[in-house]
Protein backbone atom coordinates (compact mmCIF):
# COMPACT_ATOMS: atom_id res chain seq x y z
CA UNK A 1 0.00 0.00 0.00
CA UNK A 2 2.99 2.33 0.52
CA UNK A 3 5.55 1.41 -1.62
CA UNK A 4 5.44 3.46 -4.79
CA UNK A 5 6.07 1.49 -8.30
CA UNK A 6 7.37 4.41 -10.03
CA UNK A 7 9.86 7.44 -8.06
CA UNK A 8 7.94 10.37 -6.62
CA UNK A 9 9.08 12.38 -9.34
CA UNK A 10 7.16 10.87 -12.30
CA UNK A 11 3.78 11.54 -10.19
CA UNK A 12 4.60 15.29 -10.15
CA UNK A 13 5.57 15.04 -14.06
CA UNK A 14 2.69 13.22 -14.79
CA UNK A 15 0.16 15.23 -13.36
CA UNK A 16 2.15 18.30 -14.54
CA UNK A 17 1.50 17.35 -18.13
CA UNK A 18 -1.79 16.28 -17.67
CA UNK A 19 -2.95 19.47 -16.26
CA UNK A 20 -1.31 21.36 -18.88
CA UNK A 21 -2.29 19.90 -21.83
CA UNK A 22 -6.32 19.52 -19.69
CA UNK A 23 -5.96 23.10 -19.50
CA UNK A 24 -4.95 24.00 -23.06
CA UNK A 25 -7.45 21.77 -24.48
CA UNK A 26 -10.30 23.17 -22.27
CA UNK A 27 -9.72 26.62 -23.15
CA UNK A 28 -9.45 25.63 -26.68
CA UNK A 29 -12.88 24.59 -26.90
CA UNK A 30 -14.32 27.68 -26.32
CA UNK A 31 -15.87 30.19 -23.33
CA UNK A 32 -19.62 28.30 -23.43
CA UNK A 33 -18.28 24.84 -23.44
CA UNK A 34 -16.60 26.13 -19.68
CA UNK A 35 -19.68 27.80 -18.25
CA UNK A 36 -18.92 29.34 -14.82
CA UNK A 37 -15.86 27.34 -14.32
CA UNK A 38 -12.62 29.11 -14.72
CA UNK A 39 -10.82 26.79 -16.79
CA UNK A 40 -8.00 25.84 -14.25
CA UNK A 41 -10.94 25.26 -11.93
CA UNK A 42 -12.49 22.92 -14.28
CA UNK A 43 -8.89 20.99 -15.10
CA UNK A 44 -8.43 20.77 -11.24
CA UNK A 45 -12.00 18.98 -10.45
CA UNK A 46 -11.59 16.85 -12.83
CA UNK A 47 -8.20 15.47 -12.36
CA UNK A 48 -8.23 15.56 -8.50
CA UNK A 49 -10.56 12.35 -8.48
CA UNK A 50 -8.80 10.99 -11.49
CA UNK A 51 -5.45 11.35 -9.46
CA UNK A 52 -6.57 9.93 -6.43
CA UNK A 53 -8.87 7.00 -8.00
CA UNK A 54 -6.14 4.61 -8.81
CA UNK A 55 -4.82 4.79 -5.19
CA UNK A 56 -8.70 4.25 -3.88
CA UNK A 57 -9.86 1.40 -5.95
CA UNK A 58 -6.64 -0.40 -5.92
CA UNK A 59 -5.67 -0.20 -9.58
CA UNK A 60 -2.69 1.48 -8.20
CA UNK A 61 -0.65 0.12 -5.31
CA UNK A 62 0.77 2.97 -4.07
CA UNK A 63 -1.30 5.53 -1.69
CA UNK A 64 1.71 7.95 -1.14
CA UNK A 65 1.55 8.03 -5.72
CA UNK A 66 -2.35 9.36 -5.63
CA UNK A 67 -1.31 11.76 -2.84
CA UNK A 68 1.88 13.11 -4.67
CA UNK A 69 -0.56 13.52 -8.05
CA UNK A 70 -3.04 15.36 -5.73
CA UNK A 71 -0.59 17.46 -3.88
CA UNK A 72 0.92 18.39 -7.35
CA UNK A 73 -2.58 19.09 -8.97
CA UNK A 74 -3.36 21.82 -6.15
CA UNK A 75 0.19 23.43 -6.28
CA UNK A 76 -0.45 23.73 -9.94
CA UNK A 77 -3.78 25.68 -9.32
CA UNK A 78 -2.55 27.84 -6.87
CA UNK A 79 0.00 28.98 -8.72
CA UNK A 80 -1.97 29.71 -12.25
CA UNK A 81 -4.90 31.22 -9.81
CA UNK A 82 -1.81 33.62 -8.63
CA UNK A 83 -0.30 34.06 -11.69
CA UNK A 84 -3.78 34.90 -13.23
CA UNK A 85 -4.71 37.52 -10.60
CA UNK A 86 -1.66 39.54 -11.13
CA UNK A 87 -0.96 38.96 -14.55
CA UNK A 88 -3.75 40.27 -16.65
CA UNK A 89 -1.93 38.94 -19.83
CA UNK A 90 -1.31 35.74 -17.96
CA UNK A 91 -5.42 36.05 -17.47
CA UNK A 92 -6.42 36.89 -20.69
CA UNK A 93 -4.84 33.41 -21.99
CA UNK A 94 -6.09 31.19 -19.32
CA UNK A 95 -9.53 32.67 -19.12
CA UNK A 96 -10.13 34.74 -22.35
CA UNK A 97 -11.46 38.56 -22.67
CA UNK A 98 -15.15 39.37 -23.30
CA UNK A 99 -15.86 39.53 -27.27
CA UNK A 100 -18.55 42.23 -28.45
CA UNK A 101 -21.16 39.79 -30.35
CA UNK A 102 -24.04 42.60 -31.17
CA UNK A 103 -24.39 46.56 -31.03
CA UNK A 104 -27.60 49.19 -31.66
CA UNK A 105 -30.04 46.21 -32.30
CA UNK A 106 -27.65 44.77 -34.43
CA UNK A 107 -26.19 40.95 -33.10
CA UNK A 108 -23.35 40.27 -35.14
CA UNK A 109 -23.51 36.39 -36.51
CA UNK A 110 -19.99 36.07 -37.80
CA UNK A 111 -18.86 36.30 -34.75
CA UNK A 112 -21.13 34.20 -33.02
CA UNK A 113 -20.16 31.40 -35.21
CA UNK A 114 -16.40 32.14 -34.50
CA UNK A 115 -17.09 32.07 -30.77
CA UNK A 116 -19.52 28.41 -31.17
CA UNK A 117 -22.27 30.27 -29.85
CA UNK A 118 -25.81 29.85 -30.78
CA UNK A 119 -27.75 32.71 -31.94
CA UNK A 120 -30.91 31.60 -29.19
CA UNK A 121 -28.40 32.15 -26.45
CA UNK A 122 -28.34 35.56 -27.43
CA UNK A 123 -31.69 35.56 -27.73
CA UNK A 124 -32.25 34.18 -24.20
CA UNK A 125 -30.01 37.10 -22.72
CA UNK A 126 -31.85 39.79 -24.12
CA UNK A 127 -35.27 37.82 -22.77
CA UNK A 128 -33.57 37.57 -19.53
CA UNK A 129 -32.69 40.83 -19.45
CA UNK A 130 -36.26 42.20 -20.47
CA UNK A 131 -34.46 43.87 -23.36
CA UNK A 132 -35.78 43.95 -27.42
CA UNK A 133 -33.67 43.91 -29.71
CA UNK A 134 -33.93 47.16 -30.90
CA UNK A 135 -33.31 48.11 -27.41
CA UNK A 136 -30.13 46.71 -27.07
CA UNK A 137 -26.93 48.95 -27.08
CA UNK A 138 -24.32 45.29 -26.93
CA UNK A 139 -24.49 42.25 -26.04
CA UNK A 140 -20.90 40.88 -24.51
CA UNK A 141 -20.11 37.57 -24.42
CA UNK A 142 -18.02 37.68 -21.18
CA UNK A 143 -14.81 35.23 -20.62
CA UNK A 144 -16.43 32.66 -17.96
CA UNK A 145 -19.19 32.10 -20.89
CA UNK A 146 -22.31 34.40 -19.83
CA UNK A 147 -23.99 36.94 -22.44
CA UNK A 148 -24.42 40.27 -20.75
CA UNK A 149 -26.98 43.01 -22.34
CA UNK A 150 -26.83 46.26 -21.83
CA UNK A 151 -30.08 48.42 -23.23
CA UNK A 152 -29.80 51.74 -24.52
CA UNK A 153 -29.74 54.67 -21.93
CA UNK A 154 -33.34 55.97 -21.03
CA UNK A 155 -35.57 52.51 -21.39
Amino acid sequence: MLDMDHAWWEFVVRASVVYVVLLVMVRATGKRTVGQFAPFDLVVVMLLSEAVSGSINGQDDSLPGGLIAAATLIVLNTLVVVLASRFQKVDAVLQGSPVLIGRDGTIYKDVLKRERVPESDVEQALRENNCEIEDMRMAVLEADGTISVLKRSGD
